[in-house]
């Protein structure tokens, strides 16, 4: 598969990265495997950062210059409704690579009550970096999201087996491969990780379950029932004040975890609210980037 290169930003905003290496994907150049009933022309915001109505999946590599072995693909976040590509995308890819990291943005596909498109997305992103592998110096991939990304990030880690998505996948995969969906780890930042009612972003919840889901439904995609002990490590960062996406998120997922023996950090800090991203407004930031650093160097 050969990438298309570009040499523009496609989102304002982006940090100006001329100096490294910018590789453009379509994630289903064979067409994709299934569909959310958008239309392309109907996509809107991509000049501001925060892309509505996304139906064509499209993956950003950011090539580290110097690989240390790890790669990332980032699921931004958006209560499935859009992608906020800057700030939870792009904005780290400087960071990333500053690490020794290749850092991938997926502009993934809007659910509209089924799972299985984004699902389908960010499993085919995970194969094309693992496609790279050898030219990218890559020999582990990890999966990181934020909200509703987070969301796709957890459903990717506990969902990387599911028998539907993967005859989807192989049906349109243009990889030649077999090349593993399960991430190796994976990286969340104020995650919606449950669509139960009491405790889930309601936006996130109709977008995956929609809005008369079954409880078998519920429960499958409350991506905390789901953990064993197969699940990739992680790390969860979030605030204690968050009004939009409760912390019993993250600390389900966590207990879920720690049950089935899987390595976990979880940071809480006092205050923050949602969304915070990569602004440097958010006052912990100096500490959440330090401590995300220094987990990384410390998985095996």
């Amino acid at each position: 598969m050969k990438p298309i290169f570009l040499f523009s930003l496609l989102l304002a905003g982006a940090m100006s990265l001329s100096a490294q290496n910018r590789l453009e994907f379509e994630v289903w150049p064979n067409g994709a495997p299934n569909d959310n009933g958008l239309l392309p022309e109907n996509e809107k915001g991509a000049n501001i950062g925060s892309i509505s109505g996304s139906c064509v999946a499209h993956l950003t590599v950011f090539v580290a210059s110097k690989p240390n072995g790890q790669a990332v693909v980032a699921c931004p976040g958006g209560g499935y409704t859009h992608l906020a590509m800057n700030h939870e995308g792009m904005d780290l890819a400087e960071w990333f690579n500053a690490q020794g990291i290749t850092y991938a943005v997926l502009k993934y596909r809007m659910p509209q009550g089924n799972y299985q498109v984004p699902l389908c997305d960010a499993m085919e992103a995970i194969r094309i970096v693992r496609a790279h592998a050898d030219e990218w110096g890559v020999k582990k991939v990890g999966i990181m999201g934020s909200s509703a990304g987070g969301h796709l990030a957890s459903m990717t880690s506990t969902h990387y087996d599911d028998k539907e998505a993967l005859a989807l996948l192989n049906a349109k995969t243009s990889c030649t491969g077999d090349f593993s969906t399960r991430p190796d780890f994976q990286i969340l930042f104020y995650p919606v990780i449950s669509v139960e009612n009491e405790i889930t972003h309601q936006g996130t919840r109709v977008g995956v379950v929609g809005r008369e889901p079954t409880d078998e439904a519920v429960k499958r995609f409350s991506n905390y029932t789901q953990v064993n002990a197969q699940t990739p490590p992680a790390i969860l960062l979030l605030s204690a004040d968050d009004r939009v996406v409760p912390a019993e998120n993250s600390i389900r997922y966590f207990q879920a975890l720690v049950k089935n023996g899987v390595p976990v950090n979880m940071h809480i800090y006092p205050t923050g609210g949602h969304g915070w991203g990569f602004r440097d407004a958010f006052i912990y930031k100096p500490l959440w980037t330090q401590e995300l650093s220094d987990w990384l160097r410390r998985l095996e």
